[in-house]
Parts: structure tokens; C-alpha cells; sequence
């Protein structure tokens, strides 16, 4: 891979601080990127050769020490993969990232055809930029079920960026959800998930009686960590989980039919070039302002 090539399809770096012993990359490298948290999608990476150390190419067994620089290149299925034609809202785009509507039932990037990430070259406008990507980066993800505002980057230099932003928390994120049974007005549930510190914050901004639920919450949420499901996960352990959620429901209150009440509703952060202030929101789907009509 040539120089022009290999900034065209960089995605992430990583600088490896200086470690007590040596560590075998497929071990050290899970998590390090924002879209390869688990060492088998590691392993794969690395067979497709995508991961490179001090610009040569990586292998399973390669050993760090410190000071190594490992870059992620773009995955050259993903370059080879179809468009699709779905129409998505775009929130906010510039040349170098984009904020887009996520519906609902779909699912964000994977092996699949009907994805997201398939759908963006269709309604972006291609970025002039010299590290344009091929095919722009979903930044994070949103589950299936959940809606929302979703961050992409266009260039291989700003999804680095906005990745390191993602790191370091400095990006802002808020979620409306709507919960069941009584909860108290605010909150912070602070409960591991997968042995990991995990902490959220809650808002209830609206209630109404139900005969079937007891109460139904209007609830914002605030995630001050990115575990997996993590919202989900919290609101059920306290003991309010989300309306239409099959997996952490209570086994008799589950509603079926109108999918998950989740919904991503803003994210605040620095543009990573122009370094303006940016704070954008999704409007509230359909199904959530039926029930609380003054939202």
C-alpha cells in the first residue's frame, strides 16, 4: 500500500503507551478501537490485513513493549460493499462529517446488505477532502431497535479524531427512553455491566397513570459511559425497564408490536476542523409523542 493509500483508508491510530511487559497484540488490541472491541473481530482485522505496526503489516503474534504506533485501515469488504437505496434525514453535514436519523429496525454496519452504513454513499454528498473515505464511517453505534442521531465521519483524518473525542467522553450524549412503573423524578444508576464501571444519569420529564403499566415515564437519559445496552441494562435494573424491550423487560409488561421507546435525541461536541460548537438533536419519533403530547 502506497503513502496516498494508506492516509485515504486510515481510520483510527493508536499510540501504545510504554508497558511493564511485553504483550502479544491479539491480546492488547481489543477495545483500543472504538469498532473492534473483542479479540476474535481483532484476529480478523488483522487477517484481512488491516492493522498495521510502525507501517508494516500486523500479525496475531507480534509483541508490543511501548511506543508502537498501530493504525486501523478501512476494512476493503466494506470498500466492496453495496449501496442501498434508503432515504435517511440528514440533521446536520459539512465536508468532513454528518449527523443523520437512524429509524428504527435497522441495523447500523455488519455483513448484511440492508445496513445503514450501506445507505450513506446514497445520501451524502461526497467530501472533496484529500482522505476522503470511499465510503463514509459510522463514528458509534445504536442498537437495532433504537432511533436516533447517529455521527458519521467522512474523512479518515476526522474519524480519528472524533474517535479520540468519543475516548475521552468529550462528547456530549443525551437519549429519551420511555420507562414503566413508578421511578423517582432524577437519579444516577451507577451498576457494572460486564464487571465495568458504567454510570448514567436520569431525567423524568413527564408521567402518566397506566392501567397496565402502572406509569409510563417520559425519561432522559444521559449515559456518562458506553457499555453495551447500557441503557437498557440500567433502567431494568432499577426496576423501570424500557417500554417494548424484549430482552430486559419484565416478563408480563412487555408491549409487542411498536418496537423498542428508545431514541437517541442529541450530541454536543467540538467539530474536530472548524472547531465550532455543534449541538444537534433527532426529533422525537412518532410512537413516544402519542403518548406525551406536549413534547
Amino acid at each position: 500500500m502506497n503513502t496516498e493509500a494508506q492516509k485515504r483508508y486510515l481510520i483510527a491510530s493508536y499510540l501504545v503507551p510504554v508497558l511493564e511487559h511485553k504483550v502479544r497484540l491479539q491480546d492488547f488490541a481489543p477495545g483500543i478501537f472504538k469498532t473492534l472491541s473483542t479479540k476474535s473481530g481483532i484476529k480478523k482485522a488483522i487477517k484481512r490485513k488491516q492493522v498495521r505496526i510502525n507501517d508494516k503489516i500486523a500479525a496475531t503474534g507480534d509483541f508490543l513493549i511501548g511506543g508502537e504506533t498501530i493504525n486501523l485501515y478501512q476494512n476493503p469488504e466494506i470498500i466492496k460493499k453495496p449501496t442501498i437505496a434508503i432515504s435517511l434525514e440528514i440533521i446536520y453535514e459539512d465536508a468532513f462529517l454528518a449527523m443523520v436519523n437512524k429509524p428504527a429496525g435497522i441495523t447500523v454496519s455488519g455483513t448484511k446488505k440492508w445496513t445503514l452504513e450501506n445507505a450513506l454513499s446514497n445520501n451524502l454528498l461526497a467530501s472533496s477532502e484529500p482522505d476522503a473515505l470511499i465510503r463514509p464511517e459510522p463514528i458509534h453505534r445504536l442498537d437495532h431497535p433504537t432511533s436516533g442521531i447517529l455521527l458519521i465521519g467522512k474523512t479518515s483524518s476526522v474519524v480519528i479524531a472524533l474517535n479520540k473525542l468519543f475516548e475521552n467522553r468529550e462528547i456530549k450524549k443525551s437519549y429519551f427512553a420511555v420507562s414503566i412503573s413508578a421511578m423517582d423524578v432524577s437519579g444516577i444508576i451507577e451498576t457494572p455491566i460486564d464487571s465495568k464501571k458504567a454510570k448514567t444519569t436520569y431525567f423524568v420529564k413527564e408521567k402518566l397513570i397506566s392501567p397496565r403499566f402502572g406509569f409510563l415515564n417520559l425519561v432522559e437519559l444521559h449515559p456518562l459511559s458506553g457499555r453495551k445496552h447500557q441503557l437498557r441494562k440500567h433502567l431494568s435494573e432499577l426496576g423501570n425497564p424500557i417500554l417494548g424491550d424484549t430482552t430486559y423487560g419484565k416478563k408480563d409488561l412487555i408491549l409487542f408490536g411498536n418496537g423498542l421507546y428508545l431514541h437517541a435525541f442529541s450530541l454536543e461536541f467540538t467539530h474536530p476542523i472548524t472547531k465550532e460548537k455543534l449541538k444537534y438533536s433527532a426529533p422525537l419519533p412518532k410512537k413516544i409523542k402519542r403518548l406525551f403530547e406536549t413534547t
